[in-house]
């Protein structure tokens, strides 16, 4: 478990990270999200102990990260944006590097095996670093964050230049590890934090402005419950059908989508679910149901709400296609 208890950060008079609070539990992954600028690298730092804090604490499985930081991170293991690897050296010989500074004490060959088997590099082991794409390379990054087998992982953007594959293997993985380490995964690619973590934690100018699961931001973040259906027959059968509903307040009827098929908005009154209601009647006239959605936000809509991008296009174009912040 990874607790931040009101941390502060301030260089002179301004101040990068203001008392925030958050944690992360055992067994699942944390998105740490936030803009350019917003502190998030600070936080990161803190927590990894390569920066100290100017306020509050952070606790490591219970081990305050600056008053005991030898047993605080014996329990971290740390991707930074860019693999700390060694490119002349053989990723086997690089492993072994690390597992000796970490000081491990696991048996070296089953343990260093196993997490070459787990990341799926161990058919590059001879390799010269150097020589290794891109994606083998962040493995091995991934690899030396396990070696010692630590409770906590802190990964920052761990699927950064990577191709839509190697992006794909990688977030598996992450899931894979989030079953038996805590994970926090920092990212700019908003989708990947919504597929992979289980909550996200977002911070702007230093502040904590959203903790909570991305389904519970989108509900909150939604001033209705509205439907949005593609669905084949005749529209005004269509509407007087789904009109009839006693929990529907209004049907819309947005665009044809095609011969036959009309995409409609529907609005339930105070958010009843009517789902299960306009399968059966729309079923009881086989009028085909090809789309079903509901009008939540998504969470790359929740940070720019959030995080006040809305009327800055830079800085959107820099959320959804990434970045570096501090």
């Amino acid at each position: 478990m990874i607790e931040v208890k009101n941390l502060s950060k301030n260089y002179g008079s301004k101040t990068a990270v203001d008392n925030i609070s958050f944690t992360a539990e055992d067994g699942s992954i944390l998105g740490f999200l936030g803009p350019n600028g917003a502190g998030k690298s600070t936080t990161m730092n803190i927590i990894t102990g390569f920066l100290s804090s100017s306020g509050g604490s952070v606790l490591i499985n219970g081990h305050d990260i600056l008053e005991d930081p030898v047993s605080a991170k014996q329990n971290i293991g740390y991707l930074p944006e860019i693999p700390p690897v060694y490119p002349d050296m053989t990723v086997s010989e690089y492993l072994n590097f690390v597992y000796g500074l970490k000081k491990c004490k696991l048996p070296k060959r089953s343990h260093l095996g196993e997490i070459c088997e787990l990341t799926k590099i161990d058919g590059v082991t001879k390799r010269l670093i150097r020589n290794l794409s891109k994606g083998y390379q962040q493995r091995v990054g991934l690899a030396q964050a396990l070696v010692g087998n630590p409770s906590a992982l802190i990964l920052d953007e761990p699927t950064v230049g990577l191709d839509p594959k190697q992006i794909i293997d990688i977030r598996t993985l992450i899931k894979r590890l989030g079953k038996n380490h805590t994970v926090i995964l920092s990212s700019h690619i908003l989708p990947e934090v919504q597929a992979v973590c289980d909550r996200v934690v977002v911070i702007d100018k230093g502040k904590l402005v959203a903790d909570d699961t991305t389904e519970n931001l989108s509900h909150s973040f939604s001033s209705d419950q509205k439907l949005i259906m593609q669905i084949d027959g005749p529209e005004n059968d269509v509407k007087t059908l789904l009109s009839g509903i006693p929990e529907v307040e209004k049907v819309t009827a947005m665009r044809t989508v095609s011969d036959g098929v009309s995409e409609y908005e529907i609005l339930p009154r105070g958010g009843a679910d009517v789902r299960r209601e306009i399968f059966k009647r729309l079923s009881s006239r086989n009028f085909p149901i090809l789309l079903m959605r509901g009008s939540e936000l998504s969470l790359e809509e929740i940070f720019l709400k959030l995080t006040g991008f809305s009327e800055n296009s830079e800085n959107l174009g820099n959320a959804q296609n990434g970045g570096t912040n501090t």
